[in-house]
């Protein structure tokens, strides 16, 4: 035989020796679970096994929070200096969460011998994530109910357009709208009241049960009011059970709602550059780093980067701290109204006046309201925040340029909304239309559909292709230029035919 061949012999003989002298794999146990959680496992890997199995892949059902606290102040999750001692050396589980401040949730009722709760809403989560709660409870986004039933403006605009419509003698009169419209269309994402009115007997797989009966439920919108009186629900971008980083710093969380034609984050941001790069490439990202390293996790910014993750260089030197209120970065709130205006102080912008006495930032010729607006020191603080985030990507020529470019959009999309309001106002100044000179709906006819549309679609989609850089035709063709020239003129037509015909 072959020198070669015994040497070949000899490793294949050797090679069970030393895969049998490998010491064993030593088996990591498994954090202990609460007996209250192992009871529900129970029964719900039977009965809701989807549920279970999305617990099982979440962090949650890994980590004892006081493992947790123990990590350094920047790889920190959990923002609790101390827990309850019962919560604290078992997993976060069913009943750590759906059993917490019973006193106050008025949906809590008996479930199998345990006093649950249905909805886990932000002051649970305060149990481990006070910092992040406090900060959700003071955005627009946890005020996102309240910004539109309270302010009477926007909840005319609501009301007109979701509300059923009749033909009687010739004219199209608007109805009542039904709660689960209501329920699936703008409070569908602003969220909805849910309310405890009572009991009900369902039918389930294991009997029937009294459970509590739930108004406008389910939802799950970023300003829904939750039974426990609080506002907000953590599951809009954190979707239940696994409530993963992962998900809500991916782009498609903020789609849901962020899209065209008011609203056209989403679809800027699949045509521009920082899309492109994005899905491409996102497979090779990390997602679930904390904090989040620039260049190292990830090579383009998402919704998250720019609004609310904890962002570091590589090395660690920190770019710009966690947040939980999304607009605390945003120096001009650019959509949603007439016009383009500093961000609000606090959230809750229903308390804003502007100088006709209406609760908003501007008037309907564009005058800034005097209080209740970040100061022009904040919205530098604010910018320089945001620009400090992009010049980890970009030189600063590159940086300084685009934030000019903005600020010209604003300027010029604004008086293009002002000369459209101009035209509304000439429409009812010359009875063509009735609005609020004649205290009537400013919504409703056709003109004032058109005005809507140059501000809250035309307008928005041009700012938000400026803002977000890199598509072109959102600024242009696709609800952009072209049409708020279109609508500007077919406004201008509208008038001289009616005083033709009058």
């Amino acid at each position: 035989m072959k020198k070669g061949s015994i040497l070949i012999l000899s490793v294949f003989c050797f090679i069970p020796v030393l895969i049998f002298a490998q010491p064993a794999t030593k088996k990591v146990a498994a954090p202990p679970i609460s007996q209250e959680t192992a009871a529900c496992l129970e029964c719900h890997k039977l009965y809701t096994p989807g549920i279970v199995e999305d617990w099982l892949r979440s962090r949650h059902s890994k980590t004892l929070p006081s493992s947790a606290m123990k990590k350094p102040e920047k790889a920190r999750r959990i923002s609790a200096k101390k827990v309850a001692a019962s919560l604290e050396k078992v997993v976060v589980g069913c009943y750590e969460c759906h059993g917490l401040n019973k006193e106050k949730h008025k949906d809590n009722f008996d479930h199998m011998g345990f006093n649950i709760n249905v909805v886990v809403t932000p002051p649970d989560c305060a149990t481990c994530h006070p910092v992040e709660t406090k900060q959700y409870s003071g955005s627009k986004k946890a005020h996102a109910v309240g910004n539109l039933k309270k302010n009477p403006v926007y909840h005319a605009l609501v009301e007109t357009i979701i509300s059923k419509k009749a033909v009687e003698d010739g004219k199209v009169v608007q109805k009542e709208v039904s709660d689960f419209t209501r329920q699936e269309t703008c409070f569908s994402c602003h969220g909805t009241e849910v309310k405890v009115v009572g009991k009900e007997t369902i039918k389930t797989p294991v009997g029937e049960i009294e459970v509590p009966r739930l108004t406008n439920w389910p939802n799950q919108g970023v300003g829904r009011i939750n039974p426990d009186g609080s506002m907000g629900a953590c599951t809009s971008c954190h979707p239940r059970h696994q409530l993963s980083i992962e998900v809500a710093r991916k782009p498609y969380t903020c789609s849901q709602c962020h899209l065209e034609p008011d609203v056209p984050a989403w679809n800027v941001y699949k045509e521009s550059k920082h899309g492109n790069i994005y899905f491409s490439n996102y497979s090779k990202w990390n997602f679930n780093a904390v904090p989040w390293r620039i260049g190292k996790d990830f090579q383009t910014p998402t919704c998250a980067t720019c609004h609310n993750s904890l962002i570091t260089t590589s090395d660690g030197k920190v770019i710009a701290e966690r947040t939980h209120d999304f607009g605390s970065r945003l120096w001009v709130r650019l959509f949603g109204l007439i016009y383009s205006h500093p961000q609000p102080v606090h959230g809750d912008t229903s308390v804003l006046k502007n100088k006709d006495g209406l609760p908003l930032p501007t008037t309907f010729t564009g005058e800034i309201a005097s209080e209740g607006l970040i100061s022009k020191e904040e919205q530098a603080k604010r910018k320089g925040i945001m620009s400090g985030v992009c010049n980890q990507c970009h030189g600063t020529v590159w940086v300084s340029n685009h934030f000019a470019k903005l600020d010209n959009t604003i300027r010029e999309t604004d008086q293009m909304s002002l000369n459209a309001t101009l035209l509304l106002l000439e429409a009812w100044k010359h009875g063509l239309a009735e609005g609020l000179p004649q205290g009537k709906n400013p919504f409703d006819e056709k003109i004032e559909q058109m005005w809507i549309r140059q501000w809250l679609f035309y307008a928005n989609s041009i700012k938000y292709a400026s803002a977000m850089t890199g598509a072109p035709d959102y600024a242009t063709f696709k609800n952009g230029w072209w049409n708020l020239t279109e609508n500007l003129q077919q406004m201008k037509d509208w008038i001289e035919l009616k005083k033709k015909t009058k």
